[in-house]
């Protein structure tokens, strides 16, 4: 195996274990947000999509949403339990690239977990997970990789429509179904731990890099770029969010800036490896801008997005995604994709950014409403009111974080 060869597999596996690292990062991030009272059980909501997702990942789920690529709606069966998959001529690449994909796979149901934050049942979140992964995620991620939306010409470097569009409308099909916490919005919820708010920042910041610019599958200029991107975007995102509070609200707050970061970082991943220059500045500073204000809307329409899900990631990657039709630069990677707007390739590029995610939203939105009604239909979705009060580590897990009597 030559020394490029090589040096590609690590990048890809390094790349994968901190994708892996990022649902960890998930769980802190949203667990600090939520109530003391509930933090174990967002804990395990996210842990269990590493637990389940990865196997059915690798029993079907990567044969139907990539094999083979060129595939318009679905693959086959194929490469089932990874089925002729080896590591000889390539290197181990084809296998390291699986693995990577499967933490993708892993992390996206997670994120629908911050949404119904307090009151599903975890019974519900068990099946709910597999059945989604398999009948909105996998149709969505082959559509846009390699499946006719991509075959159209739109582009998703890492999952901004795929991951993040695809998650953020489930999540708030699933809100819709599941209603709301109790007292709420009468009752403020405010994160009962900052400082594990912002490791968990931080942690997924760490692990976007593999996110991002491990989707170069390579270690490589794009992943290069990718990297920068990332990294400026997500300050910008960051940067915005806090002076939009602060003029706003007269103080700049942690969550501000750990929401704006995040923002930035979900509004780059489909941009990351087509654009350059000050382009991942303004992605993110329109990201921060944006989403700080869209987090507010579930107050107007009162649906009980709990973890600002929708505002973020839903909002968030649908901005980046659609940005990707103005700063889109082939030049720039020496590259063929179509250029956007703001480089002469006129509004084609946009409009095909805006059809990919019309058809990821209804999709996603239509499928995760039937299948939460069908579950609140066969065995419910949501929690007795006794263990809503209680607190679902108790009622649930029979454990709780903290021992100091606090039960926030």
């Amino acid at each position: 195996m030559d020394h490029a060869l090589s040096g590609n597999v690590a990048w890809v596996l390094v790349s994968a274990a901190l994708v892996l690292f990022m649902t960890p990062g998930l769980a802190f991030f949203y667990g600090g947000m939520d109530r003391t009272r509930n933090v174990l059980n967002m804990l395990m909501m996210n842990f269990y999509c590493v637990l389940v997702v990865p196997i059915i990942w690798v029993v079907v789920g990567y044969s139907l949403a990539q094999e083979p690529f060129d595939a318009k709606f679905l693959g086959g069966f194929g490469e089932v339990m990874l089925k002729g998959v080896g590591i000889g001529a390539d290197g181990g690449m084809k296998m390291a690239t699986i693995a990577y994909l499967g933490m993708f796979a892993a992390i996206t149901p997670a994120l629908i977990s911050g949404a119904v934050a307090d009151r599903m049942k975890f019974t519900a979140w068990a099946v709910f997970v597999p059945v989604w992964s398999i009948v909105v995620y996998l149709p969505v991620f082959k559509w846009v990789f390699g499946g006719w939306l991509g075959q159209r010409g739109s582009l998703d470097f890492a999952g901004g429509t795929a991951i993040h569009v695809n998650a953020g409308i489930a999540a708030l099909a699933a809100v819709l179904v599941l209603g709301k916490r109790r007292h709420w919005p009468q009752e403020g919820h405010p994160p009962h731990s900052m400082p594990l708010v912002m490791i968990g920042t931080g942690i997924l910041w760490f692990g976007w890099f593999g996110f991002n610019a491990g989707s170069a599958l390579g270690a490589n200029g794009v992943a290069a770029q990718a990297f920068m991107n990332s990294f400026l975007a997500a300050a910008a995102g960051g940067a915005a969010w806090v002076f939009v509070e602060w003029k706003r609200d007269g103080h700049p707050t942690n969550l501000g800036a750990a929401s704006g970061i995040v923002a930035g970082l979900v509004a780059i991943t489909p941009a990351a490896g087509y654009v350059s220059g000050v382009a991942p500045i303004v992605i993110g500073l329109v990201a921060g801008v944006v989403c700080s204000y869209t987090v507010r809307l579930k107050l107007k329409f009162l649906f009980d997005d709990a973890l600002d899900v929708v505002g973020v990631h839903f909002v968030g990657g649908l901005v980046g995604s659609l940005l990707i039709g103005l700063f889109a630069n082939p030049h720039f990677f020496d590259a063929t994709f179509r250029k956007g707007l703001f480089f002469g390739g006129g509004v084609r590029l946009l409009l095909e950014q805006a059809l990919a995610n019309g058809v990821a939203i209804v999709w996603s939105f239509v499928v995760t409403f039937a299948i939460m009604k069908v579950l609140k239909a066969t065995m419910g979705v949501r929690v007795e009111a006794e263990d809503e009060a209680t607190g679902l580590d108790l009622a649930l897990h029979g454990e709780t974080a903290y021992h100091n009597g606090g039960q926030y």
